[in-house]
């Protein structure tokens, strides 16, 4: 690719509206052959819908798409394909089932007289795996491979549809180092056929090794487009997260758990080099009776999956747990809640609240549970709990027999809050509690926090607001690329133009 080298694409002030929303706003964008360009942005900055509106699986409300110098615009994801657009998501999109042949020719099988023609077919797939580097048995169920394997797999079904534009949506989530690295060695041989690959992906250090360029999006508004060589780590994090170091607002006095002198004992819980292959690389982590830890980081840091691993509800792979000083081996969030830990995800609608249950079932569903099924809670104890959890959190409207999907954000919150509360556990993790919440709800969340920590409750608190993170936390620790590179200190002198400082480079120094 040359300064002269024509676009292979172009989109022009795309503009896309949702009910209440405006997801994109004017958006541009150019991709030319050749190149690895990389989209960049936190959660709800509008890349995923950038995505769709290209490939048709949105329509556009306003702006210009150009593929190769002409107008486009596509009915679905089928046709976008036909075009030369293929799209590889996070999550692969082959079937377990069949082979490797089968699925990288599923739909376009060479055949005569309505027979398959399979010795044709294998010798295809492997000549056009060869192309990229992959020998690889075709015949063997696509199960025998790897997920970096299967990604692969999935390129090669792409570049055999004859892709011009290579769209590769978070390739690299599930992939350990070794597997990223074999995926970019693939990347690169593509790119010197010419292929224009669209990279998205929340990894730093990835996006540094193998983009020539990137676009930043930040609430569905273009920020700028940056030659990667150009753009220092600290700048491009001061683009996505939209504060500009030196101007950021004072932060405003709320009660502040990192304000308290704690007397520290011992650990109520500590993680001794525990780690999760592809999720979270080993790390160590104390949290104490009375402190609140807060993890800062970009989306998919792995802030959730620390908090997923200490609740069991994802699995480690190496290392180990103590509660309380005694080691335990926690495989299941009944476990965990066992132990006393209890976590507030931070997708309440699928992950946590039961939407036509009531208020009331919602908020004794985690201490039934841990009860077991065949001791119900008796309907006297839960009003009684209820009624007590209500009027502490201050839930709108105060009736717990309404549906939980009749409240608003804040307050299904604060119901989610109150289930955890209700097992009186020993450390609270709550992931992102306040996003998408109104400004009060958002500060009463927030003055909960300190409150239970200044009565001696341990706290995780996930969120990827930094002011947030520094009001509440005695301590931050700081993650990237899926691993916890620095703990800092918050009892004093800590700002947040050191907490970005580590996000960029690993390093507060």
């Amino acid at each position: 690719m040359t300064d002269s080298t024509p676009a292979v694409l172009e989109m022009a002030g795309i503009r896309k509206v949702f009910p209440g929303v405006t997801a994109l706003d004017g958006v541009d964008f150019r991709l030319f052959p050749g190149e690895v360009h990389a989209l960049m942005g936190e959660n709800g900055a509008g890349k995923s819908t950038l995505i769709k509106v290209l490939t048709g699986v949105y329509d556009i409300d306003g702006g210009d798409v150009r593929l190769a110098g002409s107008p486009v615009r596509f009915a679905g994801p089928l046709q976008a394909q036909q075009a030369g657009i293929s799209t590889v998501y996070q999550e692969v999109n082959l079937c377990a089932n069949l082979s490797v042949a089968e699925n990288i020719f599923i739909g376009r099988e060479p055949r005569t007289l309505g027979r398959i023609r399979w010795g044709e077919m294998r010798k295809r797939a492997r000549a056009l795996l060869a192309r990229l580097d992959l020998d690889l048995d075709v015949t063997a169920p696509l199960t025998s491979y790897s997920l970096a394997i299967q990604q692969m797999i999935a390129i090669a079904r792409a570049v055999d549809i004859d892709a011009r534009v290579l769209i590769l949506d978070e390739p690299t989530s599930s992939l350990d180092a070794g597997e990223v690295e074999q995926l970019f060695q693939v990347v690169r041989r593509l790119k010197d056929d010419g292929v224009a690959i669209l990279f998205v992906s929340h990894f730093l250090d990835q996006v540094y090794a193998i983009a020539d360029r990137m676009t930043v999006l930040r609430n569905g508004r273009l920020i700028g487009e940056w030659r990667t060589a150009e753009l220092p780590r600290m700048q491009l994090v001061t683009a996505m997260i939209g504060k500009e170091l030196a101007t950021l607002e004072e932060i405003e006095e709320q009660p502040r758990a990192a304000a308290a002198a704690l007397e520290r004992g011992e650990p109520v819980v500590e993680a001794r080099g525990l780690g999760r292959r592809g999720a979270i690389e080993p790390f160590q982590l104390a949290i104490h009776a009375g402190e609140v830890v807060g993890l800062a980081g970009l989306l998919g840091s792995g802030r959730t999956e620390l908090a997923r691993l200490l609740f069991g509800a994802d699995h480690a792979d190496e290392g180990t747990l103590a509660v309380g000083g005694r080691p335990v081996t926690i495989r299941s969030p009944h476990a965990a809640m066992a132990h006393g830990i209890a976590f507030s995800s931070e997708n309440r609608r699928t992950e946590g609240l039961v939407a036509d249950l009531t208020v009331r079932e919602n908020i004794v569903l985690a201490l039934q549970a841990a009860r077991g099924w065949t001791r119900p809670l008796p309907r006297r104890i839960q009003d009684e709990l209820v009624a007590k959890y209500v009027a502490a959190l201050q839930i709108r409207p105060a009736d717990p027999e309404l549906p939980v999907r009749t409240l608003s954000g804040g307050n299904q919150q604060k119901v989610l809050l109150a289930r955890w509360l209700i097992t009186e556990p020993k450390l609270l993790i709550v992931d992102e509690p306040t996003r998408g919440i109104d400004v009060g709800a958002k500060a009463e969340i927030q003055r909960l926090v300190a409150e239970l920590a200044g009565g001696g409750m341990a706290v995780l608190f996930v969120s990827a607001e930094l002011e947030e993170v520094l009001r509440l936390s005695h301590k931050i620790e700081v993650l990237r690329d899926r691993r916890l590179v620095e703990e800092l200190d918050n009892t004093g002198g800590l700002d947040a133009d050191r907490i970005m400082r580590t996000i960029a480079e690993g390093t507060s120094q």
